[in-house]
């Protein structure tokens, strides 16, 4: 039984072609049911996001499997297969267990240690478990999945550190500050910047939120988001007494704060910390205020510095993160060759048994006058024969599954013996979703 994964992402097609083969996750009842119709596919899910779709599969013909998800792909996109196939990558075996572990850790996110992913592959496999498109395996691996990326989190400070510009702000502000609680910001702007800032800041304890953009409306707008208060842009110099921390981001050509202001400002605040964020371009706040006392001022560029910092931190983490995988997928690799190496062994005995009866029989019937005692010696000396026949092929099983070499051994003794394939799980244990 094998893991098989085809997909496209960030890494390898553009948001052009990404779009037009995303699966809308409000209809994933229909691609779903059409992917498990695939004649090799036996359990299914589709993880659409907006840097990356993938489909899962669990098929015993893994070569057979990728050509057809491929071109399910284009077929439910209406897509020539030469549009997509650059783009297309596939795993298998060991292969696909291991990038599935990276992405649920997010490890090949574009933002390494970025949290949504792990949400979003939940999602998929919920319309998976709803749809009855998965099973035993599938089940199992992506609980595995799930909590691979926590350990990961729990293990490692892959997402300790501030990537963006915006939260990096709330990370130097907390140390200036040591706790935004009972903190108050100003949002100089009224910017999709300015916002995505205020509700880190928020999240974080800022406990009030004032807002003044030369758009009065806009300025309203935002404040009533975060329960704040919308200022006058003609005025808001006079409220600055009252504020810890200064968020600018406008389009102004000439300075909105210079640094005489700011000096009247730290004597009406007594001298206490201020910390003023400028990411506007060109910049809002005179850089010559940041040699007044108690003022901390930092621009874009300082923040795309502790950015890259902390980037670069992230990537020392990620190495740690991938000892965890390599382990995980170790371990998972046992457990699903363990699922085929019992029955293999039973249905190797069972052929084996079978033989045996047979010419045992044949044997038999051709002996007149045999005892009791001797027809039983016959079948004793046949059953020992059996098991000392089978005794080899059963430990080097066994062993080759618990090195991660199972499922090698496991193919070669069906092929020699001619056993028969385990039950097929499209009709046994789909939708076993016990963990979910």
């Amino acid at each position: 039984m094998n893991i098989v994964i085809v997909g496209l992402s960030h890494k390898t097609a553009p948001v052009e072609i990404r779009e037009i083969v995303a699966f809308p996750t409000t209809a994933m009842e229909a691609p779903l049911q059409q992917m498990l119709e695939l004649p090799s596919v036996i359990e299914a899910v589709i993880v659409s996001t907006c840097n990356r779709v993938e489909l899962y599969a669990i098929s015993r013909q893994p070569v057979a499997a990728v050509i057809e998800m491929k071109q399910f792909m284009a077929d439910f996109h209406n897509l020539e297969m030469e549009t997509l196939q650059d783009h297309l990558y596939d795993f298998e075996g060991k292969d696909a267990i291991q990038h599935v572990l990276r992405v649920a850790a997010s490890l090949d996110s574009m933002m390494v240690g970025e949290p949504q992913i792990l949400g979003q592959i939940k999602t998929a496999y919920g319309y998976a478990c709803e749809y009855k498109t998965v099973g035993l395996i599938l089940n199992r691996f992506l609980n595995k999945a799930f909590s691979v990326a926590k350990r990961v989190r729990t293990e490692t400070a892959i997402a300790s550190n501030a990537v963006s510009v915006s939260f990096a702000a709330v990370e130097l502000a907390r140390k200036i500050f040591d706790s935004l609680e009972n903190k108050t910001v100003m949002l100089i702007g009224a910017g999709e910047m300015c916002e995505l800032a205020a509700k880190h800041f928020v999240n974080n304890g800022v406990s009030k939120v004032l807002v003044t953009n030369r758009t009065f409306s806009r300025a309203e707008k935002l404040a009533e988001e975060f329960d704040g208060v919308a200022v006058s842009f003609d005025n808001f110099r006079e409220q600055l007494h009252r504020v810890d921390i200064v968020l600018s981001s406008t389009g102004a050509p000439d300075y909105v704060l210079d640094a005489k202001k700011l000096k009247q400002v730290c004597k009406e605040r007594r001298y206490k910390p201020m910390f003023l964020i400028d990411i506007a371009v060109p910049r809002d706040i005179d850089p010559a205020a940041n040699k007044l006392d108690s003022i901390y001022l930092y621009d874009v560029d300082d923040l795309q510095g502790v950015v890259q910092a902390n980037v670069k931190e992230r990537q020392k983490e990620a190495a740690k993160a991938e000892l965890i995988i390599a382990d995980e997928v170790n371990q998972f690799q046992t457990w699903l060759a363990a699922l085929e190496v019992k029955p293999t062994i039973v249905a190797l005995r069972q052929q084996l048994e079978k033989v045996r009866c047979a010419e045992v029989q044949k044997t038999l019937s051709s002996l007149n006058g045999l005892s009791d005692k001797e027809r039983k010696a016959i079948e004793s000396m046949t059953c020992a024969l059996v098991n000392k026949i089978l005794h080899q092929p059963t430990y080097v099983l066994k062993q080759a599954n618990n090195n991660g070499d199972g499922s090698l051994y496991i193919d070669a003794v069906r092929t020699l013996f001619d056993l028969p394939d385990p039950v097929d799980q499209k009709s046994d244990k789909l939708n076993d979703c016990s963990d979910i």
